[in-house]
């Protein structure tokens, strides 16, 4: 699986973009959500990505934050949701904004999406109800560019415990127990780990 891309933006044509990694050229789609915050054709660009393997065509997907990714595989678990809706989705309302869309179980403003009816509406309210606390948590992985500095030990650990399965107030229950400084991530975690058990 192809996790992230780091590159040189060659081309930028919605929802399509070309991104140019070391002489080899990767073709992705992407919603609005991440073209809006693309630099110019030819600088330095960082996506997040997804494969999608079909019969006939092997999709890669490219998202600007690992929310919208997250996103996006939420809402292709939905029987119904496609590639091509769930980019619709996140082309039409940011992370947040779905999310409380989601909450407030607005079905007329999901309806105004291309390609969602009234009852494709519903079934995504329905089932994305349980994933709006998991979906708005932070998940420590910001944009790949800057992966290697701003996070601190204690978010990459919150993150690692909330990939895990914990429920974001029992991971920060669990982190305040292993908070002392100076400790690495991979401590933090497995002192978390070692209190949730104890």
């Amino acid at each position: 699986m192809i996790g992230f891309l780091k590159g040189r933006l060659a081309a930028k044509l919605p929802p399509m973009l070309l991104v140019d990694v070391n002489g080899v050229g990767y073709e992705l789609e992407a919603p609005m959500s991440t073209f809006y915050g693309l630099p110019a054709t030819g600088e330095a660009v960082a996506l997040f990505t997804h494969l999608v393997v079909r019969e006939d065509a092997h999709v890669l997907f490219g998202f600007g934050t690992d929310g919208e990714r997250r996103l996006f595989r939420s809402l292709l678990k939905i029987s119904g949701v496609g590639p091509k809706i769930a980019l619709g989705i996140l082309s039409g309302a940011s992370v947040e904004e779905f999310l409380r869309t989601i909450e407030a179980e607005d079905v007329a403003m999901l309806t105004r999406i291309p390609g969602i009816g009234r009852k494709t509406a519903e079934r995504v309210i329905i089932e994305m109800r349980d994933s709006v606390q998991k979906l708005s948590a932070p998940t420590g992985a910001g944009n790949p560019l800057f992966a290697a500095t701003g996070h601190s030990p204690q978010s990459e650990a919150y993150g690692a415990l909330i990939s895990l399965g914990y429920k974001p107030p029992e991971a920060a229950r669990l982190l305040k127990n292993a908070d002392e400084p100076g400790l690495s991530t991979t401590d933090i975690i497995r002192r978390a780990l070692k209190s949730a058990v104890s």
